[in-house]
């Protein structure tokens, strides 16, 4: 059962994270998580104790806000559908086919990625899903009739030979035509002109009873049949036989640009071997349950996510985080789908069904990016829905208004009217740019960077701030003893001593960090220890009372301590009332990050620090990175209302917010462009960010804004082009200087070389 309340009153995210702890502790609650922005807590139960559990859970959350009103929110759970549109390689019908799909009646959503010949659907019913797709069909076969819906991918055979032993043979009567004279000179040009073009005008008459009139296979028939009524017959012949051609190349060209996409995605497994009794049986992944065993061996991927229980190798984990690097695992280490293994053989326990995996997830959210569209698609559809009917309605004029005010033969101007049609298609633009956007996606995917949108991927070019968390973000996260001091005469190794024996119990990253340094600890010689919550460790070790803790503990009990030492976290320790040192604690900045400061700076934006920490480590770091600004002591809600003011001074640009992904989860909402680090294997940041890099290098931001750059260009390169051409050959058409040869050019030539454009974006 999953179930969700708005927490009203709710204002403290770090009281948040408390509660979403100590629910997700509750015997009966499988899962439980708090949207701290939308103040929503979301809950997944394994029991039918509902009740009771509501009990625990309200006392929880009263305990810790006791003005909180809590309100059950209903839910009503949407399903998402894709549907393989085979055949599909027309942008404008794709786009017809988007709208009017998601005015059916139970669907939420609809979106088609013309890159994958996909239909991605949101529903809010099972039931209607029938009658849903029946209506899909319909709509599909009313733009589309050779389009096929298809609920599964399949291997569909191209009629590439067919077409092109059409085309010889339409060419070769076309070109014998010239031999002859009169009316068999004529009858071969109709011959040939049928052959080249027949499905050309089979779609036409489809079309026409369909209610479709200015799609571009109807401009077309009725511009070459135009020729022939005037009189132009070779040209109306040849600009066919030109236009078949130029859509041929295209459909290839769309063809590889998709392989080329699929090749940077090519990171689904094939197949498992599954572990039955002493066999391996080769399955489907989905076919895996959890606890179940399989075998990886050398050169083949890992299908699914799990732990090692027997064997060693490397790993190529470059597929999700586009890193190089051979990682070395070993029996106990956790391992993902999509890894490849070069060496060894594996066996490996699976914690995860494929469809929960982390590879297939990255694969639905790469795939379903272009649900999130960007503002130069979004424009450039519009803008298709009344190019066409503008361009025929001008046809139309130059065809009927010039000859009749100046008294000339209407031939001439019909000529020039024809080529008005031909022009009128709007598919260089429409089918490109998705093809750029999804290209881009595509690219950085493979660099390890997941663009949740072409949205995002857009805005990525107009950022003119970046907020930065400081741990884990610009730090490693990691923390080492930087310094360790002494007093009185006593030994730095006693010092360190002391404090490891005093923080053996303690959980906490400090005390960790701690007891590494030091090593193997003798338990019998700690005689008490008690946590002192949020100062420090009393201790006794042998005979000897131990204090190690932070400023305040010292204090507190009157024991006279020094400040002065170097930056970074102090660890105070005193023995038996005196003090006798200071442990000195840091968290080294990445290796990457002052370059990807320094770079970002020279690109104009500017660079900021939030972070809980001190103000002297947080000023240190700041100094070290040369960041523009930094604030510090900040808890979670408090990074949400920096975050709000900073908006107030970005001015006209977008303000990016670089974080862990978990931890930050409420200010990556709140920024316009949310970036997690290092979230490869966290659900929770996949969910909240909308970019996620899916390593630990800070400097794969300006992988994701050279990436967005590249595709900006090159998809307005195309927008440029088109247009360009297009208006180009209208202008000399107007005058009688274009012929049908450049107006094809202008709609099926333009259209190949904006999607050979297009593919530059996959290449890096």
């Amino acid at each position: 059962m999953r179930k969700e309340f708005i927490l009203y009153g709710l204002g403290c995210a770090n009281c948040a994270s408390k509660m979403e702890g100590k629910i997700r502790q509750l015997n009966g609650v499988k899962d439980a998580s708090i949207d701290f922005v939308n103040k929503t807590l979301a809950i997944d139960i394994d029991t039918d104790n509902y009740e009771i559990i509501f009990d625990e859970i309200e006392r929880i959350i009263l305990s810790i806000e006791p003005d909180i009103i809590i309100k059950e929110k209903t839910i009503k759970r949407m399903l998402n559908k894709t549907l393989i549109l085979v055949g599909l390689n027309c942008a404008n019908c794709a786009a017809k086919i988007e709208k009017d799909v998601k005015n059916i009646y139970g669907v939420k959503d609809a979106s088609i990625n013309i890159s994958s010949q996909k239909l991605i659907l949101t529903i809010d019913d099972e039931k209607n899903w029938e009658d849903i797709l029946s209506q899909i069909k319909l709509i599909v076969n009313k733009y589309e009739p050779d389009v096929k819906v298809e609920e599964k991918e399949i291997k569909v055979k191209t009629n590439l030979n067919r077409e092109t032993i059409f085309i010889v043979l339409g060419t070769s009567l076309f070109l014998l035509a010239f031999l002859f004279e009169n009316s068999l000179r004529q009858v071969l040009f109709i011959l040939s002109y049928v052959i080249i073009g027949y499905d050309i005008l089979l779609k036409a008459v489809k079309n026409i009873k369909n209610g479709q009139v200015f799609d571009e296979n109807f401009l077309m028939s009725i511009a070459t049949i135009g020729a022939f009524i005037i009189g132009e017959m070779p040209e109306a012949v040849s600009v066919m036989l030109f236009y078949k051609v130029g859509e041929t190349l295209q459909d290839l060209a769309v063809e590889r640009s998709r392989k080329s996409i699929k090749a940077l995605l090519d990171i689904r497994p094939d197949y498992a071997n599954l572990m039955v009794g002493h066999e391996l049986k080769r399955v489907n992944p989905d076919d895996v349950k959890i606890g179940d065993i399989i075998v990886v061996k050398a050169g083949e991927k890992v299908p699914l996510d799990g732990i090692i229980i027997a064997g060693n190798s490397s790993l190529d984990t470059s597929a999700l985080t586009g890193e190089s690097v051979l990682k070395d695992v070993v029996v106990g280490d956790e391992v993902l789908a999509g890894f490849i293994n070069k060496s060894g053989v594996l066996k490996i326990k699976v914690t995860k069904e494929f469809k929960a995996s982390q590879v297939n997830k990255i694969l639905e959210l790469v795939e379903g990016a272009n649900r999130r569209k960007a503002k130069t698609e979004n424009f450039i559809t519009k803008f298709a829905r009344v190019y066409t009917p503008i361009v025929v309605l001008l046809a139309l004029l130059i065809a009927c208004v010039p000859p009749i005010i100046l008294r000339q033969p209407f031939s001439p101007w019909i000529y020039r009217a024809l080529i008005f049609l031909v022009v009128s298609c709007p598919c260089a633009l429409v089918i490109s740019i998705p093809l750029g956007f999804f290209g881009g996606i595509g690219a950085a995917s493979k660099n390890g960077i997941l663009v949740k949108g072409s949205n995002y991927l857009e805005a990525l070019n107009y950022v003119n701030m970046a907020v930065f968390d400081k741990t884990g973000t610009l730090t490693k996260g990691k923390l080492r003893i930087k310094n360790i001091m002494s007093e009185g005469g006593i030994d730095k190794v006693k010092v360190l001593e002391y404090a490891a024996y005093a923080e053996f119990y303690s959980n906490h990253p400090i005390a960790q960090c701690i007891l590494k340094e030091y090593g193997d600890i003798d338990k019998s010689r700690i005689k008490e220890h008690k946590e002192i919550s949020g100062f420090g460790i009393e201790a006794r070790i042998d005979d000897n009372e131990v204090l190690v803790g932070n400023a305040k503990l010292m204090i507190d009990r009157g024991i006279n301590i020094r400040e002065d030492y170097d930056v970074g976290t102090k660890v105070y320790v005193a023995v038996d009332g005196k003090f006798i040192g200071c442990i000195v604690i840091e968290d080294e900045i990445k290796e990457d990050a002052k370059v990807t400061i320094d770079f970002l700076k020279k690109m104009g934006v500017r660079t900021i620090m939030l972070t809980g920490d001190h103000k002297d480590v947080a000023s240190d770091v700041a100094e070290k990175l040369a960041l523009d600004d930094y604030y510090y002591g900040l808890l979670p809600d408090q990074k949400v209302e920096k975050l709000e003011e900073l908006e107030i001074q970005k001015e006209n640009g977008k303000i990016i917010f670089v974080g862990d992904g978990i931890n930050d989860a409420p200010v990556i909402a709140r920024a316009d462009i949310g970036i997690a680090m290092g979230a490869l294997g966290q659900d929770a940041a996949i969910e909240a960010a909308d970019i996620v890099i899916m390593n630990d290098q800070i400097k794969n931001i300006l992988t994701a804004m050279n990436i967005a750059k590249k595709t900006k260009k090159i998809v307005w390169q195309n927008i440029y082009l088109a247009l360009f051409v297009k208006i180009l050959v209208m202008i000399i058409a107007s005058f009688g200087i274009a012929n049908m040869w450049e107006a094809v050019f202008a709609d099926v030539g333009v259209a190949l070389l904006a999607v050979l454009n297009s593919i530059r974006i996959t290449r890096g």
